[in-house]
């Protein structure tokens, strides 16, 4: 990611990081969660995890680890509002790095390797890689490793020329901003259904800020979902693109992402896993249909609108 890194100016960024973890019903990630996380050599201080008033034992993990613990309303989790209220909360570290409790750090260097990104000065967030979990699919890993290459990318705003939406992708599953680039462009928005990390990495490139991809930095993270969370996932993704239509105006439309990866899922399955084409075929059109219906939301009731979507809590 840059020329030459001085091991101690990571070392000491290392020191002005603060890891800021959203939980709900975490209990049964914790161990390996937990277990990859104070490999890192950070001091316990340092992490703070936002629960949303978890029902199993997750608070309880948290201070045993000597985490700091702050609790919020299940209700009033939203994906921006709740993650710009937490850096609010943290004190004033140089970089804060968002995980979610089922990101498991894959080896000891992997913070490090991600804050080492921001040893350039011009970087304002980076994400890492995420690799499947452990016994996932075929088709579960495809989406990984199409979404999530081996080599690393440094972005500015004239990389839309060649890469377009992919520009801006992100996650914030594994995610660092730095602090003051962060309250440059006002931080994460607050009315937001998902993917507020697109919109956030879109504003730092118009704000002249590089965002970075980090390979090196590595997580386990990955699902098998439902057809019925495919749908609700899709849907949510069309309603964000619907109501922040200026992100496709600025970096192109998504449709030639989704035929590649349509492709490329079918070269993955062909010819030993050919079987299971009829399967990721049909969840193919699920995510079309959820997103199209996304992109139409506004046109729904919003009792069905609910219905369709993940996040039931931003159509209240």
């Amino acid at each position: 990611m840059v020329a030459t890194i001085n091991p101690v100016d990571v070392d000491l960024l290392l020191q002005r990081v603060a890891v800021i973890v959203p939980t709900l019903n975490a209990a049964k990630h914790w161990p390996v969660f937990h277990e990859g996380l104070k490999n890192q050599g950070l001091s316990p201080s340092q992490v703070w995890v936002v629960d949303s008033a978890s029902l199993d034992n997750t608070q309880n993990l948290v201070r045993a680890a000597g985490y700091h613990l702050l609790c919020i309303e299940r209700a009033e989790f939203n994906h921006g509002r709740t993650r710009q209220w937490a850096a609010n909360q943290v004190g004033d570290p140089e970089i804060i790095i968002y995980l979610t409790q089922d990101a498991v750090l894959a080896d000891s260097n992997s913070i490090r390797n991600l804050v080492a990104a921001f040893v350039d000065p011009e970087v304002g967030a980076a994400y890492g890689r995420q690799l499947p979990r452990k016994g996932a699919g075929v088709i579960e890993a495809h989406a990984r490793l199409f979404n999530y290459p081996d080599y690393s990318v440094l972005r500015t705003l004239d990389y839309r020329k060649q890469a377009g939406f992919k520009a801006i992708f992100a996650s914030n599953s594994y995610a660092a901003y730095r602090t003051n680039a962060l309250r440059q462009i006002g931080g994460f928005p607050d009315d937001v259904i998902v993917s507020e990390e697109t919109i956030v990495f879109a504003r730092l490139l118009f704000h002249n800020w590089k965002t970075a991809y980090v390979a090196d930095a590595r997580v386990h993270h990955s699902h098998a979902y439902a057809w019925t969370e495919e749908i609700r996932r899709y849907f949510d993704i069309g309603v964000l693109h619907s109501k922040e239509s200026w992100l496709m105006k600025e970096f192109g439309q998504v449709g030639g992402e989704g035929k590649r990866f349509v492709i490329s899922e079918m070269k993955a399955l062909w010819p030993r896993h050919i079987y299971l084409l009829p399967y990721a075929m049909f969840h193919s059109f699920l995510k079309f249909f959820g997103y199209q219906m996304g992109r139409r939301a506004k046109y729904l009731n919003n009792i069905l609108a609910r219905h369709l979507s993940q996040q039931k809590n931003y159509w209240v």
